[in-house]
């Protein structure tokens, strides 16, 4: 199955933290914080604002940083992702 979002939205597949410190020792689920760090897998083709086209401002491979509450999961053939507005996107990593 396939995931293509609509107007502003973004499919994004967030990239998980490390579940042991530099030191070694593991993490338990409980303690890790959620990850707010995503690779754009889909995005929307914009959206008109009064009469006037808003594009997007991120590509399909760019890396992001997203509001922790951001967004709906939803998981497609096992895998996990969130369906995000651009407007939530908080910035590119480069």
């Amino acid at each position: 199955m396939k995931i293509k979002p609509l107007f502003d939205r973004v499919v994004i597949k967030p990239i998980e933290n490390e579940s042991e410190t530099k030191g070694g020792i593991l993490l338990p689920m409980a303690a890790q914080e959620k990850s707010q760090l995503a690779t754009v897998v889909a995005v929307g083709e914009g959206v008109n604002f009064d009469g006037e086209k808003i594009g997007m401002k991120v590509a399909v491979g760019d890396k992001v940083l997203y509001g922790k509450f951001a967004g709906t999961e939803v998981a497609v053939d096992e895998q996990k992702f969130v369906v995000i507005a651009q407007t939530d996107i908080l910035a590119v990593i480069e």
